[in-house]
């Protein structure tokens, strides 16, 4: 009996179900662009090495030209086309708007992944080969500007954009850890509201 090469699959793609017929061979990234339409994930060396098609599954950044549509089916999958909150850019594509982080703006989609996956990677304490010290009792080390480099070393940019590239990422993450000060500041004036009306009932 000869065994089934295509499959009828459902895949999660920003927020959305998908459903599609794939070949087995179909690449996540063939998939995305030429099934679903979603082109911001760009194919450009088609073999893992340069970053342009980098997405976000289950929140954590992947080549999609190595990964196999069959593979993601029931795993969450965000593309360029999903981070952006309606009309309001994600804080990295802010950023890079505003510090000029792209030229020709090929690899910029799988830059952008990338760097959101690298600002929340630093900001629960994972450690790079930039790292000096990876004990977790060290916590998160700074996130400079050999940080930035050494964690987006996967995305390359012929253009050579990577001055601006480098300060878009540690604005963004800098946006970030305000926000995440922030949400602490409020929990923490909630809970002392709590507490408060708890004496006072008491």
């Amino acid at each position: 009996m000869a065994l089934a090469t295509s499959s009828t699959i459902t895949l999660h793609v920003n927020g959305e179900r998908r459903t599609l017929p794939v070949d087995h061979r179909t690449t996540l990234l063939d998939a995305l662009r030429d099934h679903l339409e979603l082109t911001g994930s760009k194919k450009g060396c088609d073999h893992g090495q340069c970053g342009a098609c980098t997405v976000l599954i289950d929140g954590r950044r992947a080549v999609s030209c190595l990964q196999f549509a069959v593979a993601a089916e029931g795993r969450e999958v965000t593309t360029i086309e999903g981070v952006a909150d309606g009309d309001t850019l994600h804080p990295v594509q802010q950023a890079f708007i505003d510090l000029d982080g792209y030229q020709c703006g090929y690899c910029t989609p799988g830059q952008i992944c990338s760097a959101i996956a690298v600002i929340e990677e630093h900001a629960a304490g994972w450690p790079s080969a930039a790292t000096e010290d990876v004990r977790p009792e060290a916590g998160a080390p700074p996130l400079d500007a050999d940080e930035i480099r050494e964690r987006m070393s996967g995305n390359l940019c012929r253009c050579g954009a990577y001055v601006s590239i480098v300060q878009a990422v540690a604005r963004a993450a800098e946006a970030a850890q305000g926000e995440s000060a922030q949400d602490k500041s409020a929990q923490g004036g909630d809970l002392a509201g709590a507490e408060a009306g708890t004496a006072v009932t008491a």
